[in-house]
């Protein structure tokens, strides 16, 4: 194992560690808040790097599971972030973060957790990939019409932000694996830390930012987010199961429903709305890693049967 996936696989150590650091000395992050916007793009750039067309044929081989994954994945994280906010009585800024972290599409660390649980990575990056192309138009017209009642939502600049941050950094980054796929791939370990790294600064900048706001927020927030992970990545599996998937499937659409692109919510609120906004999405970020790790090393350790549920789906 290189020394990039040994720093890779202490993902959620890294994001807690450096969430701590911002909170006892925010101002060594806080000037960074302009770079956050970069530093996304630099996450969609590496991971398109590591695409192929062999990835998108997955899309092609297995539509279903696909299918149902994304539905899922936009409908019940932000029917569910707005339920909890409202549940535990959030204001409308942390409110409008919640959704957002709801209505973006699948994150980039759901693909190594769906392989740390024995789940089916093809199609996890297959569906991270859909949800993203779908997320460009799916998370403005979301969360406009959740939260649009409360807030101003800018429909139009978001949609334009998201094809900036996500769609030309990904397409960027297929082209050159096109060309250059053969030397990229013995590098996918250090892309992995790049990215690694960017969220972790992304989640050090948004908890800097709201260091004076943890006292009170923070405990809430936090319930709220461990409540909206859970409901995903519960729904996912056990929607998944009843719909006839096998276990292996039925993991995949769990950790790719449950654990969200929550830099590009922080990206999103910090620009469009507020830094309270992007509280919500700088706590997913670090707890995602956290009950996706954990969750990954509970599934490792048990079977995987690949005969699957009687449902409709036969």
């Amino acid at each position: 194992m290189s020394i990039f996936e040994r720093v890779n696989r202490l993902f959620p150590l890294w994001a807690i560690l450096f969430a701590l650091c911002a909170a006892w000395q925010p101002e060594w992050f806080t000037g960074l808040a302009a770079q956050i916007q970069l530093l996304l793009a630099i996450i969609m750039f590496a991971m398109g790097l590591t695409l192929s067309r062999h990835d998108f044929l997955g899309v092609i081989r297995a539509p279903l599971p696909i299918v149902v994954g994304l539905i899922l994945q936009f409908s019940i994280m932000p029917l569910a972030a707005l339920l909890v906010s409202w549940a535990l009585g959030l204001s409308p800024e942390l409110t409008t973060g919640m959704v957002l972290v709801g209505a973006t599409a699948g994150g980039t660390a759901s693909n190594v957790m769906t392989w740390l649980a024995g789940g089916n990575v093809a199609l996890s990056v297959s569906m991270t990939l859909v949800s993203t192309l779908v997320s460009v138009a799916a998370t403005p017209l979301l969360t406009w019409a959740l939260v649009g009642q409360s807030v101003e939502v800018p429909v139009w600049g978001m949609f334009l932000s998201i094809a900036k941050l996500v769609i030309a950094p990904i397409a960027l980054g297929v082209i050159i694996h096109h060309f250059l796929g053969q030397q990229i791939k013995r590098v996918e370990p250090a892309l992995a830390t790049l990215a690694m790294v960017a969220i972790v600064i992304i989640i050090a900048i948004v908890v800097g930012l709201n260091a004076g706001r943890l006292a009170t927020l923070g405990p809430m927030v936090a319930l709220a987010v461990v409540l909206h992970n859970a409901i995903g990545l519960a729904g996912g599996y056990n929607i998944g199961r009843l719909l006839g998937f096998d276990k292996r499937t039925s993991r995949t659409i769990a950790i790719e429903v449950g654990m969200q692109n929550s830099g590009l919510a922080v990206s999103l609120a910090s620009q469009f709305f507020s830094a309270t906004s992007a509280l919500p999405g700088a706590l997913f970020s670090v707890w995602h890693n956290v009950s996706g790790s954990l969750l990954a090393g509970y599934w490792k350790r048990r079977s995987v049967d690949d005969e699957p549920a009687q449902s409709l789906a036969k």
